[in-house]
């Protein structure tokens, strides 16, 4: 038997969660310690929370004075309502919870039917159940209750980075999947934003929001997180970042957009997506080409029907990318003209990664960095530039030739042809005497 423990400072919030599962018809009361209990299995949201006030101590240092407990038995066990109460009390009474205030509450919504317990963990004088090695003395506890009752044992199911990752299933337990998918995207994925975050939760009909507000006086920073059909509708209920596991909380997520920053290499992702643009004949032509190369195209729409977000998730990297951040031919901008304008095709830019290396070499001696070859031609028209590298307003090469960008088109004969051309501007470039 596996026992989910989390602790929480919103009473309400984990009686109306247990309260949402029994007016759906998917669980029941099944028995309670100090608290009303008319026996029809049925919860009166006001009352229980007026009665676990009741034991709440006027003043507490713990902030979290709540726990919310899970007990999942192995999906083989088949357990009466009795079964699970009698095991729900023996460990509450091991745990050293016996004299709490606490609710026992059945779960149907899956085929593995389980238990939460909702408790107070605060005595009347202010002080703290002693939680001090609750892990371990909670899975020492579950053993001994499955030796006693002759229950098949359980463990917690255990993440690995060859486990796939799939879509929410409406039908089975969706906080477990939830959570697993959060912590494997973690694992895998290097994100830098929350909107990059979830494009490739996203692919797995998970939405995640941040949660700012204020509770009792004090400010919180937090995230909640939503099951999605393919449309994009919510389907559960919302599931707080503490319930799922520090990993999914924001201190943590947000350490992953720092951790990011410096791992990720755009060039693999540019390359191959230019290749791509280079070859499409319009969206639906671009995405397949996308797909067929293992990379994912997360489109945001207005209203009005305009794309306002692109987003590429590449899985041969494993990065997730805004398409700003690859150049502007890739930003949701360019795509929404071409996609609409089929003349109006972007021209991939030069690899901005690469741009400290390629201006170390354009550097003309005097501060000023020389524009390439195709610079030049593609910007015949447009007004000199001075002090600034003219890459930065336009787009440079011309997709398929990929003339002067290193890679699986790399050619000696040309990089010898654009060290001849700058070697030229260099020269043009001198101050007359």
């Amino acid at each position: 038997m596996v026992a989910k423990i989390s602790l929480g400072n919103s009473l309400y919030g984990a009686i109306a969660y247990n309260g949402e599962k029994i007016n759906k018809e998917k669980g029941r009361v099944l028995d309670t310690n100090l608290i009303f209990n008319d026996g029809s299995g049925q919860i009166n949201i006001g009352r229980v929370f007026e009665d676990f006030k009741r034991w709440m101590p006027s003043s507490t240092r713990t902030e979290k004075p709540m726990m919310h407990i899970s007990l999942n038995p192995h999906p083989d066990d088949r357990l009466s309502d009795v079964d699970f109460t009698r095991l729900a009390h023996e460990y509450m009474e091991k745990m050293g919870f016996g004299e709490m205030p606490y609710l026992i509450v059945k779960h149907e919504d899956i085929d593995r039917h389980h238990v939460h317990i909702v408790a107070l963990r605060v005595g009347t004088d202010g002080r703290c159940i002693s939680d001090r090695n609750n892990f371990y003395r909670s899975k020492e506890i579950t053993r001994e209750i499955e030796k006693k009752y002759g229950l098949k044992p359980a463990e917690r199911e255990k993440i690995t980075l060859d486990m796939p990752i799939r879509k929410v299933d409406p039908d089975g337990d969706i906080k477990r999947q939830v959570a697993n998918t959060v912590k494997m995207v973690g694992m895998r994925y290097r994100f830098q934003t929350l909107g990059e975050f979830n494009a490739i939760l996203s692919l797995y009909n998970i939405r995640c929001e941040a949660a700012d507000g204020r509770v009792n006086g004090r400010e919180y920073h937090g995230l909640v997180y939503h099951a999605t059909d393919d449309d994009g509708k919510t389907i559960s209920t919302p599931l707080k970042a503490s319930r799922l596991g520090k990993f999914a909380s924001r201190t943590a997520i947000e350490a992953r957009f720092e951790r990011a920053k410096d791992k990720i290499d755009i060039r693999p992702t540019k390359r191959m997506v230019s290749a791509v643009m280079s070859r499409s004949a319009g969206k639906d032509d671009f995405i397949a080409g996308l797909h067929e190369q293992n990379i994912d195209l997360i489109l945001r729409y207005t209203d009005e029907g305009r794309i306002y977000g692109a987003t590429f998730i590449d899985h041969n990297t494993k990065t997730v990318l805004n398409g700003s951040r690859l150049g502007k031919a890739f930003s949701a901008n360019a795509l929404d003209r071409w996609f609409n304008n089929s003349e109006d095709k972007p021209i991939s830019p030069v690899n901005e990664q690469e741009q400290p290396e390629r201006n170390s070499h354009q550097d003309s001696g005097d501060g000023q960095a020389t524009a390439q070859p195709h610079e030049k031609t593609a910007n015949q028209n447009r007004p000199s530039t001075t002090n600034r590298d003219i890459s930065d307003d336009y787009d440079l090469t011309i997709p398929g030739l990929d003339l002067f960008q290193q890679g699986q088109s790399f050619n000696p004969d040309e990089e010898e042809f654009i060290r001849r051309m700058k070697k030229k501007k260099k020269r043009g470039q001198r101050p007359k005497h």
